[in-house]
């Protein structure tokens, strides 16, 4: 599913967010790799679960095909620092429902790019039959669930214990949905 491209500019960055598109995936593929090693928000270290760039424009096609599936990119100057990606339930009994994620370079942090492309998903999601999102987070990560709770995700479970960090401490993942 394709949406219509925004411009943003944020304390003099301007960025826009727009749909993915094939000739994205080289860089979506060096960038996920990138965000994985600046970050322990994310499930991933660097370098796990690595998508190539055909990985990626696969990814790109099937999600442009799918009426429930979303892929935006940030970009600032031609090159994307972020993206966000929203994926619907394949089977009829969960097609109502997408899991939402976000990546963003650290370098991007603090200009709304995450807000932005959250903003953007929830107006195609309320749009195209979405009636669920859901999406997990770090404990953590409060500036993220700040954010997401300001979109109306509530917390819906904890998962206790669930991810070890490089401090050697275990962290509970936080369930949040959001029902339109």
């Amino acid at each position: 599913m394709r949406v219509t491209q925004k411009e943003f500019n944020i304390n003099d960055l301007r960025y826009i967010v727009r749909s993915a598109v094939e000739e994205d995936a080289n860089n979506l593929s060096d960038l996920r790799l990138q965000i994985d090693g600046e970050t322990e928000n994310l499930d991933r270290e660097k370098g796990e679960a690595y998508i190539d760039e055909s990985g990626f424009k696969q990814i790109i096609k099937d999600d442009t095909e799918r009426l429930n599936n979303l892929f935006l990119v940030a970009e600032v100057n031609g090159s994307i620092v972020g993206f966000s990606r929203c994926e619907g339930g394949k089977l009829r009994r969960i097609s109502h429902k997408a899991e939402f994620g976000i990546g963003i370079l650290k370098e991007y942090w603090g200009y709304d790019i995450g807000k932005n492309l959250l903003k953007e998903t929830v107006y195609w999601a309320d749009s195209n039959g979405i009636r669920k999102m859901t999406l997990n987070v770090l404990e953590t990560n409060e500036k993220a669930i700040k954010l997401y709770k300001g979109f109306g995700f509530e917390v819906e479970g904890i998962l206790k214990k669930d991810k070890r960090l490089s401090d050697g401490n275990y962290y509970n993942t936080i369930l949040m949905g959001r029902i339109k």
